[in-house]
């Protein structure tokens, strides 16, 4: 039978969703594409903003109406969050957040026998870390190895620790062998992701830290790239960068979560550091990793933020000076404490402030990617696009160039000027 994945969300999703295309392959299936005739779809959800549940619907209600025939089922943190609007969609398989083998197991029964498949866990019991296969389709060049799940962080706005559970770390000896089988394999390289990564080990025999995870992964690849997913910033500290600092195939780029720049904010929300912390992490990174990317991510319009603590982010986010952001505006989540908090903003806060964000955000990142200008980088180009294919550096600009047959070959570009979303360069 012929499969379709539809992924939405965070690079856990991307890993689960390529763990689960493998464990098809494996049992002699195809992988086709979500727009082409297939015996069935899977749509993996996300959950984290209100805005991602309306989109979910969208994917889930057109996937139905333009396959009124075929297999459809829906896995990830919605599902496992509200199943019950999952159901009423008219689903044929619904699984939660866990558990991808026995989904997958469920899918195929459900395609083979026509019959409704349902089973989604309480996700605050789960205990053990699922070891899925890493990688996807073969034409990929970035491989998502995820080697941690859960969160028990509990931030007031946020619904992830409830629809993943606790923390629950990859042993160190089966994220290195999948590492090393995802080399043999031909990617040229891999992000390690997960729920909170910094939470890695803390489930484990002996309580490793993540910089021990990460050397161990840098030295069993040496040929390939290594980048982290998104990092608590407390994780960086002298002793992570210099440790790491050493390790040429770590693409400097550091995606440090901040939420907010304000202070008085951070303490609403319950993030466990405040801006000075914060800072002290970016300074760090720019000790050790000269010129490299630091990103993040912002709510604007947290219940009760003045306007004078959205100054305040405004002037800290300029301080940081950040490579690229992530901007969000507040969405409530039933069952959270944020929700039941008083001065919810209305939606022309919300927007007046993202775009007022936004606009500083852009400034920064053009004028980091302007800071590259008659500089060479080493760029891992994945597709085509238009006249021009493109890739990454290893800081995670975004590099477009003219050439034929690059798909994943790591040249050396010259960078001519800040263009689109990323640079415009010239084979070296």
């Amino acid at each position: 039978m012929k499969f379709a994945f539809y992924t939405l969300g965070c690079k856990t999703n991307q890993y689960e969703t390529q763990a689960m295309e493998r464990l098809l392959l494996e049992k002699g299936h195809q992988i086709g594409h979500f727009e082409e005739v297939c015996d069935g779809y899977v749509i993996n959800t996300c959950s984290v903003t209100a805005v991602a549940d309306k989109k979910n619907r969208a994917v889930i209600r057109r996937c139905r109406r333009d396959n009124p025939q075929a297999v459809i089922a829906v896995c990830g943190c919605y599902s496992q969050h509200d199943p019950e609007a999952v159901r009423a969609l008219g689903i044929d398989v619904i699984g939660g957040s866990g558990q991808r083998q026995a989904f997958v197991e469920m899918l195929l029964e459900a395609a083979g026998e026509k019959r409704h498949e349902e089973q989604v866990d309480n996700a605050l019991r789960r205990r053990e870390f699922e070891c899925l296969p890493a990688g996807g389709l073969e034409e990929r060049t970035r491989a998502m190895l995820k080697v941690q799940d859960g969160c028990v962080n509990f931030c007031t706005y946020c619904i992830i620790p409830y629809t993943r559970g606790p923390i629950r770390s990859a042993p160190l000896a089966v994220a290195v062998a999948q590492a090393r089988e995802l080399a043999r394999r031909g990617y040229r390289e891999i992000v390690l992701t997960g729920i909170e990564i910094a939470g890695w080990g803390a489930d484990l025999p002996g309580k490793p830290e993540l910089t021990r995870l990460i050397e161990e992964i840098c030295k069993a690849v040496p040929a390939l790239r290594i980048r982290l997913g998104s990092l608590e910033p407390r994780v960086v500290t002298e002793d992570f960068c210099r440790r790491l600092s050493g390790f040429s195939n770590l693409c400097p780029q550091f995606h440090l979560s901040m939420q907010s720049g304000s202070d008085t904010v951070l303490e609403r929300m319950k993030r466990k550091y405040d801006t000075t912390r914060y800072y002290q992490s970016v300074e760090l990174l720019r000790k050790f990793f000269p010129e490299c990317a630091v990103t993040t991510d912002m709510i604007v319009a947290f219940p009760g933020e003045t306007e004078e603590e959205f100054a305040e982010s405004l002037a800290f986010i300029r301080k940081c000076a950040f490579a690229d952001m992530h901007i969000f505006p507040y969405s409530r989540r039933p069952g959270t404490p944020a929700d039941k908090m008083p001065g919810q903003h209305n939606n022309a806060t919300k927007e007046a402030r993202s775009r007022a964000a936004i606009a500083v955000a852009e400034e920064m990142s053009r004028a980091y990617r302007g800071s590259f200008l008659g500089r060479t980088l080493e760029v891992l180009f994945e597709e085509k696009d238009g006249e021009c294919y493109t890739g990454h550096a290893p800081n995670y600009i975004k590099v477009y160039a003219k050439g034929e047959n690059l798909h994943n070959e790591i040249r050396t570009v010259t960078v001519m000027e800040v263009y689109r979303d990323g640079v415009l360069a010239r084979l070296d």
